[in-house]
């Protein structure tokens, strides 16, 4: 298992509302496995998830305000959606 699967837990208004259905969302590890992310979630909260499921983010490009002609790109990288059982709980704030 490697040291940093799960980054950080994703807080957005989606996020928030599948947390009310035992449903939570990380970032995680471009290289991640479902299995990996289950022990990971399993290690720091002590809860251990039914289901993971992951998606890739895709990279976009962006255009700053204020800043004619610069155009970027936003990250992209990984999130996992992890499934708990009825009553199973993860404080993440």
């Amino acid at each position: 298992m490697k040291q940093i699967t799960l980054k950080n837990p994703r807080i957005t208004e989606k996020a928030s509302v599948l947390a009310e259905s035992n449903a939570y969302t990380f970032d995680v590890a471009k290289d991640a496995t479902k299995k990996e992310i289950a022990q990971q979630v399993f290690a720091l909260y002590k809860v251990k998830p039914i289901a993971v499921r992951t998606l890739a983010i895709p990279k976009s490009s962006t255009s700053p305000r204020g800043r004619h002609g610069k155009i970027g790109t936003t990250g992209g990288g990984k999130k996992a959606y992890v499934y708990l059982k009825k009553g199973d709980k993860i404080e993440v704030l």
